[in-house]
């Protein structure tokens, strides 16, 4: 099977390595950014005076051989250090601006030069400074609206989503999906505890060694699943469209075939409304083009362990077909499992059937059948020995969940 690659295990001091150069390069970034807005104010004739580092260092050669600047001696600036961040700083702490500006953007607003930074460095940024009060032209231009705002993401939510990524890549390997089979979340929560890779960085993403690695794989499962049958994606709006999308592949199928279908309209696209679930829109999308990882087997969940049931999302439409029909098989012949029980089962096989169909029909060499036609007819034997038809069969919908009716007031 190909499954996702997790990569190097990744440790505490890899990851605070990691957070310390990524500020460290995002401060260069900044620095050098004002450098090259004050030597575009130059280009462009809003100043008489070349106000970069280079410029002002009184260094022999400004440009390198390409003719950019040089920024080498450039200092590491933080959000709230830059010139204009300054003036606003000192604003407000004479009382003539209120502004989000800092709070918005994580930053402190100071209102004196770092000393940490070289003299030339500090003169230059007075320099600045000074003629941002003085100058209208470069007053407005130096301004909130027109500055880049370095908005990213906290560090804190970069490292969980890495970490979570880590840990999903690493439950679609072989390892935890060594045949095409329906399992539970518990058994793979089960495989989980064995594997001390999974652990370790399990726990740096739960920030404790005490989490609950059943808890935990749960959780991570069921927000990157969708389940296996329209009726559990859709509401009745997302229904109708599904309907017409499947007469929209099967005209395609015809045509396939050689058949004269004529024009084939477009099939409309699904909003977020349309899914009964956000998670099934968000790895759905207007399309509804699959980009889960897992498949969900909702109540179709074991007596002996209720956790969800799911599959890997990676498998061809015959390995899902061949993993289904097995765990039909187990719950019908070894928990006896009645007829209203296992008819999600098959409506889940019968879903399936029109794509055995078409990528899986050709005569199997080792069974010696069309594998699209051995389900078909799995299929439709199974439907006769529950006494249901297959449109009864395809028309399965949910139970209705039950509700605790209110009181009625007793008549005084």
């Amino acid at each position: 099977m190909t499954a996702g690659k997790t990569s190097s295990l990744p440790t505490r001091q890899d990851l605070d390595a990691a957070r310390t150069r990524t500020a460290a390069i995002r401060r260069r970034m900044i620095a050098l950014q004002e450098e090259l807005d004050w030597r575009c104010y130059r280009l462009y004739g809003l100043t008489e005076e070349e106000l970069t580092l280079e410029a002002v260092s009184g260094a022999a050669s400004v440009h390198g051989s390409t003719g950019s600047p040089r920024t080498e001696g450039v200092p590491e600036i933080d959000l709230g250090e830059r010139a204009f961040e300054i003036v606003m700083a000192r604003q407000m702490a004479r009382g003539e601006l209120e502004t989000t500006w800092f709070d918005r953007h994580g930053s402190t607003p100071i209102t004196e030069i770092p000393t940490h930074w070289p003299e030339d460095y500090r003169r230059l940024v007075e320099r600045r400074i000074a003629l941002i009060e003085s100058d209208r032209n470069i007053g407005l231009i130096e301004r909130p609206e027109y500055k880049r705002r370095w908005n990213d993401e906290p560090w804190e939510a970069q490292e969980e989503r890495a970490l979570r990524g880590w840990l999903l890549d690493r439950l679609e390997t072989e390892r935890y999906w060594p045949m095409a089979a329906l399992v539970t979340t518990r058994r793979l929560a089960d495989i989980a505890a064995q594997d001390a890779d999974f652990m370790r960085v399990a726990e740096l993403y739960r920030g404790h060694p005490d989490f609950d690695v059943h808890a935990l794989v749960a959780e991570l499962v069921e927000s990157e699943a969708v389940p296996f049958l329209p009726v559990l994606r859709y509401k009745a709006t997302g229904l109708r469209k599904r309907a017409v999308w499947e007469r929209t592949w099967e005209m395609q199928r015809r045509e396939d075939a050689g058949e004269k279908v004529g024009d084939i309209a477009v099939p409309p696209k699904y909003p977020s409304a349309d899914f009964i679930g956000a998670t099934f829109w968000r790895l759905r999308g207007k399309l509804d083009v699959p980009k889960e990882r897992f498949v969900s087997y909702p109540h179709c969940e074991r007596d002996a362990d209720p956790t969800p049931v799911i599959a890997w999302a990676g498998w061809d439409h015959l390995q899902q077909a061949q993993a289904l029909a097995a765990y039909y098989v187990q719950m019908k012949e070894n928990e006896a499992w009645p007829p209203d029980r296992l008819t999600p089962l098959l409506a889940g096989l019968l879903e399936l059937l029109p794509w055995l169909k078409q990528w899986h029909n050709d005569l199997d060499p080792t069974h010696g059948v069309r594998l699209g036609d051995y389900f078909a007819d799995f299929v439709a034997e199974e439907a006769r020995t529950l006494g249901l038809t297959l449109d009864q069969v395809r028309a399965w919908t949910p139970p209705a969940r039950a509700t605790r009716g209110r009181r009625r007031r007793r008549a005084s």
